[in-house]
């Protein structure tokens, strides 16, 4: 019995290890008023997903920001998530019930950037990852892409089409 719970405790620490290894992990950043602008790029074969956007303090509500390449239809930038406040304890806000965060996925090639607001705390959560179930973009590597082909489906239960003079399907009599 004792071999047994020992094997059992090597394979779980070499899953677990594998789990750590292998795991894409979140980023986090804290952006004070007084920092730069985070800007973080994203490649044309990967994406990012924002699972946290929280704002504390400040009267100006903080936003992501999208820059996509050759977009001159909407001058190029786009909002697309508002900082969710966590702060309400001062101010007209202070009878507001708390809000609900939202998640964004946006997808490369893009530039993403984040302003400071003034007297405020912003703080993100997000991950990069590789698209790999695109299939385009030419070169090696993604997988799908390709025409799929027809499957075909049997019936056990025969069918019958009317002749070209439109005589039905003989039926059977019991």
């Amino acid at each position: 019995m004792k071999m047994l719970a020992l094997r059992c405790l090597v394979a779980l620490t070499l899953l677990a290890a594998a789990t750590f290894a292998f795991a894409n992990p979140f980023k986090s950043k804290i952006i004070s008023g007084d920092d730069s602008v985070l800007e973080i790029i994203v490649p044309g074969d990967h994406f990012m997903k924002i699972t946290n956007f929280t704002q504390d303090g400040g009267t100006d509500r903080a936003v992501v920001e999208v820059t996509l390449p050759g977009d001159t239809e909407n001058g190029g930038t786009t909002n697309v998530l508002t900082a969710t406040r966590i702060d309400f304890s001062t101010g007209s806000n202070a009878v507001n019930f708390p809000e609900t965060g939202n998640r964004v996925w946006i997808a490369g090639p893009a530039r993403v950037r984040i302003r400071p607001v003034v007297g405020a705390k912003l703080f993100i959560t997000y991950k990069k990852e590789r698209d790999e179930g695109s299939g385009g973009g030419g070169g090696g590597g993604g997988g799908g892409g390709g025409t799929p082909s027809p499957i075909p489906i049997f019936s056990a239960t025969p069918t019958c089409t009317p002749d070209i003079f439109g005589n039905p399907c003989p039926t059977a009599t019991p």
